[in-house]
């Protein structure tokens, strides 16, 4: 059995079918993440990841899924036959690229490979348009985009420390923090 391969551009214009499809998942409320389409033999396979600021649930998926469904069969055109559809959120081993990956991440617990070699796990603070404040063995830390190689959320078992939130969301702990480090 062969492996699925990316569709032709000739048999699926990629930036027609995502013209189709990115107002209808901005209309529920989503940002259209990642679109990909790949040939199994007779059939295609739609993958459509979707996310927001405030996350997705299972209901949410449902009602986007079908929505999606009937767009698709609307304009089959667009895929040349039958298609199996997967409507879906990013996973966690998502790696962190663009601003708004991180700002999604905020409070969660991350590994950092910077491109000089250096890794690191920290805490997600804010984060810009050209950095994240990242807490780092109790320090805050400012990591510009540009520096780093490779980011992902770690999973966790349990919340993230109060001390830490903290320090990360402004509490007292974290202005008393922030301080020290801006006169010293």
């Amino acid at each position: 059995m062969s492996s699925p391969r990316p569709v032709r551009a000739a048999q699926q214009p990629p930036g027609q079918l995502r013209d189709v499809l990115e107002p209808l998942v901005a209309a529920a409320g989503f940002e259209l993440d990642d679109l990909d389409v790949r040939a199994a033999g007779r059939r295609s396979t739609v993958r459509v990841v979707v996310d927001s600021d405030t996350g997705i649930d299972l209901d949410d998926i449902a009602v986007l899924s079908r929505t999606v469904s009937e767009e698709l069969d609307r304009n089959e055109h667009l895929l040349g036959g039958a298609y199996t559809l997967e409507v879906t959120s990013p996973g966690v081993d998502r790696p962190l690229t663009l601003a708004r990956h991180w700002r999604r991440a905020h409070l969660r617990q991350v590994a950092v490979r910077l491109h000089d070699g250096t890794t690191l796990t920290g805490r997600v603070g804010a984060a810009g348009e050209d950095a994240v404040t990242v807490l780092v063995g109790g320090k805050l830390r400012e990591l510009r985009y540009d520096d780093v190689a490779h980011a992902g959320v770690q999973v966790e078992f349990k919340p993230a420390p109060e001390a830490e939130v903290r320090m990360l969301t402004g509490g007292a702990d974290g202005q008393r923090q922030r301080s020290e480090e801006e006169t010293a």
